[in-house]
């Protein structure tokens, strides 16, 4: 088999007839159109994350069986796969005290600058540097909320845990990253940090959308929302609840609820016009940038790629924006050109991902996708394109 045919619509397929489920019966499942099915597992259509997961829970089978994640081999190649062990070790002591009861933290506010280091390192799209740290900083996080026992010292335990749940997500881990927002939820408890935890809330409710729970995302959502009322007022619960009103906007849009989706936009707007550019809140960009850049990720979630094309068209990223963001609206942007037909585009979307955050690029299955379907709408594929596609594991 070529490469290029080992694509999440050919493992669909291949699941599907083990199943003994006709491309209907499948559609019925899903509420994906039959013709969308068929093209999806012929190639001739990238398949999104929303369609992914819904075939993933029609088939009866994880995420992972469909997109092919964690891609051991590039992560071997990489040198990452053989970092993720002591990163499940790290989390594994969070309840039992100290991993070296000898161990002598350094003081709460050393260890905040470290996390607050290494998030911004993943923000920078760095995923290898924060790997190589997790474990020894979890560590001594660990010992010195435990010795400490104040709210600062369980708070920057939340911040490492949430390091944790990021490079898991970025690389494919997505069991990893559900542990990683169980120990931030621990951790946010103890710290009494009510926007810690509806940040974790917030990150939760993302995990339950990536697998087509998107009630569950709403009302995790909602309950973060809830929390934030604890939090005193100021720019950083506003921007707080705005940047929940995003994660709302695209798990309804998910769901092709349109009219929901615009809502939660128009409000997240409203709280960005409030605050302006929130460069740190939490570790999380909030203003009116992001919010351009959810208009873009929800539009393209309600399958208006020419609305997202014309909504990026319009956006002026600033400098400054973190790396990670970047490269991954780059990436919305490229899977939403290809719809419309524009490959040229679509292409050098990917190589501005590329550029500005290649190890999130090179294990994102959005951009996987996306370059697999241009080398299939291709009968003779560039030089350029091949490169791309050799780069990420095609």
């Amino acid at each position: 088999m070529h490469p290029a045919d080992e694509h999440a619509g050919r493992r669909i397929a291949d699941l599907r007839k083990i199943n003994g489920m006709t491309q209907v019966a499948l559609a019925d499942a899903t509420s994906f159109s039959t013709s969308l099915i068929a093209q999806v597992e012929t190639g001739k259509k990238p398949a999104s994350a929303a369609f992914v997961a819904a075939c993933a829970r029609a088939l009866h089978v994880d995420i992972g069986t469909i997109s092919g994640q964690p891609y051991q081999a590039e992560l071997r190649a990489d040198h990452l796969e053989q970092l993720i062990g002591p990163i499940r070790e790290g989390l594994d002591w969070y309840d039992i005290g100290p991993a070296d009861p000898q161990l002598r933290p350094r003081p709460t506010a050393a260890l905040a600058a470290v996390a607050d280091g290494m998030c911004a390192k993943v923000r920078a799209g760095q995923l290898r540097a924060v790997a190589e740290l997790l474990p020894s900083v979890m560590q001594e996080a660990t010992a010195a909320a435990y010795s400490e026992g104040t709210s600062e010292a369980w708070g920057v335990l939340g911040t490492v845990y949430r390091n944790a749940y990021d490079v898991a997500t970025k690389l494919g881990y997505q069991d990893l990253a559900a542990i990683s927002l169980d120990r931030m939820d621990w951790a946010g408890q103890r710290a009494s940090d009510p926007v810690l935890s509806a940040l974790r809330q917030y990150m939760r409710a993302l995990v339950h959308m990536r697998i087509g729970r998107y009630v569950m995302g709403g009302r995790l959502i909602d309950a973060g929302q809830r929390l934030l009322q604890q939090a005193p007022e100021g720019t950083e619960r506003t921007a707080m609840s705005g940047q929940l009103h995003l994660g709302s906007s695209v798990i309804a849009a998910r769901n092709g609820d349109r009219e929901t989706a615009l809502g939660h936009l128009d409000q997240a707007h409203l709280a960005a016009a409030r605050t302006g550019e929130v460069p740190k809140l939490r570790w999380v960009s909030f203003g009116p940038t992001n919010v351009s850049a959810h208009r873009v990720s929800a539009l393209s979630e309600l399958k208006d790629y020419r609305g997202a094309v014309d909504a990026a068209d319009d956006m002026r990223i600033p400098a400054g924006w973190p790396p990670s963001r970047t490269g991954r609206h780059m990436v919305e942007v490229a899977n939403a050109q290809l719809w419309i037909g524009q490959n040229d585009a679509s292409f050098k979307s990917l190589l501005a991902a590329r550029k500005v955050a290649p190890q999130q690029t090179r294990y994102d299955f959005t951009v996987r996708e996306t370059v697999a379907a241009l080398v299939r709408a291709q009968r003779s594929t560039p030089d350029t394109v091949a490169n791309l596609a050799q780069w990420v594991g095609i």
